[in-house]
């Protein structure tokens, strides 16, 4: 598994994020659609949870596979990927079977192995070279005011160390339910999931961007250049 994935600048398109699609890539292709993704030459990169609760995570493995689509590891593929492990016994797989991993149960033990395979090599990390600098993705928090200093645990720690900077990388929801708005320094801006809000919400330079596409809600996509979310929203309404 890598933990970091770096990205050099686009220089023939544009890259988009987007927030948790858990099992709705049907919807997110028509997000896709509206602002005119080019597979040629644009990117997209998800913050994770691509799949559970929603009836497309078999899926996942179709847009795993196009070569302009990136993701980190979320928290749902890591209960899949830690029940796998624990060969569906215990705590794990209860978690993950009542967080909308059903889906994966229900496969032949080959078809459950080839799924979590692929979300076991994901990174926790993302990095994407810009024109306004570095834009990071993480699924769920950043957990120090340093991305660097992030970087530095994933990369060269192992251990207890590494495991606990990775659980808040996935589980996380400190910043935005304290309404920490001190950012991250050493990079442009941060782009997490993970908790759902009504609109973009933006604490110092960290981007919450899962807007409940996946449960009634509409996905969220932002442009990594000019860090503008799609669909537009009130200015006031994307910052607290």
């Amino acid at each position: 598994m890598t933990q970091v994935q770096r990205f050099t600048i686009n220089t023939v398109g544009r890259d988009f994020a987007v927030g948790d699609i858990h099992g709705h890539f049907t919807k997110l292709q028509a997000a896709l659609d509206a602002v005119g993704f080019n597979p040629a030459t644009d990117r997209l990169f998800s913050v994770g949870d691509m799949v559970d609760r929603g009836p497309e995570s078999t899926d996942v493995d179709v847009w795993l596979a196009k070569p302009w689509f990136f993701a980190v590891q979320g928290n749902h593929e890591q209960m899949a990927v830690d029940a796998h492990r624990l060969s569906h016994k215990g705590q794990a797989s209860y978690i993950h079977m009542i967080n909308g991993g059903a889906w994966l149960y229900g496969l032949s033990t080959v078809e459950q192995a080839f799924y979590v395979d692929l979300f076991a090599v994901l990174p926790i990390a993302i990095e994407v070279m810009t024109p306004i600098g570095l834009v990071g993705i993480v699924h769920a928090d950043c957990p120090f005011d340093d991305w660097a200093q992030m970087l530095g645990v994933l990369e060269q720690e192992q251990g207890a160390m590494q495991r606990s900077v990775q659980t808040i990388c996935q589980w996380s929801r400190a910043r935005i339910t304290s309404e920490n708005d001190t950012g991250v320094s050493g990079i442009r801006a941060v782009l997490v999931g993970h908790t759902v809000v009504l609109q973009p919400t933006v604490l110092g330079n960290v981007y919450h961007i899962d807007t409940g596409g996946w449960r009634g809600g509409h996905f969220t996509l932002i442009d990594l250049a000019t860090l503008e979310c799609f669909p537009p929203v009130n200015p006031e309404l994307c910052s607290r």
